[in-house]
């Protein structure tokens, strides 16, 4: 188990999308980005990216990325939402969590060969690890993040 004492965190810009790693003992300071001085949002919740913040996010950043490609009138989408939000404050800074609307969003996800929705899609390392084409929740959602 690594020492989140210690370890780095890293947290995504609302304002320019920027990844911002933040020592863990400096959480309680109101940390900044780097890049544009907007306060950093540490509640974690999933964050909408457009297409090109997308592939930047994928890309450059340290910690696993949890796509989750859904629509506004997707039942099953509503459903794993809550446990999105869950597992993403429950890994605040160790697990990027990202929301792409499909119906905004048709390029990235025809280019993502998204078929079905809710598809989510894991990245590591800039690489996409694994992908899920359907719900998944509480425990099953964690084990597809973990394993």
């Amino acid at each position: 188990m690594p020492d989140t004492t210690s370890d780095p965190l890293t947290f995504r810009c609302p304002s320019c999308g920027g990844l911002n790693r933040v020592p863990a003992a400096r959480l309680d300071q109101a940390p900044r980005c780097g890049r544009c001085q907007t306060a950093l949002d540490l509640s974690a919740h999933p964050q909408e990216v457009n297409d090109d913040a997308l592939e930047r996010l994928v890309r450059a950043s340290p910690v696993p990325v949890l796509v989750d490609f859904w629509a506004p009138w997707c039942g099953p989408c509503k459903a794993v939402a809550p446990h999105l939000t869950a597992l993403a404050k429950e890994r605040a800074g160790s697990l990027l969590i990202v929301k792409v609307n499909t119906d905004q969003h048709q390029r990235i996800a025809g280019a993502m060969q998204v078929q079905a929705i809710p598809t989510l899609m894991l990245y590591k390392g800039g690489a996409l690890a694994k992908r899920q084409a359907g719900a998944l929740m509480g425990p099953q959602l964690r084990a597809f993040v973990d394993a």
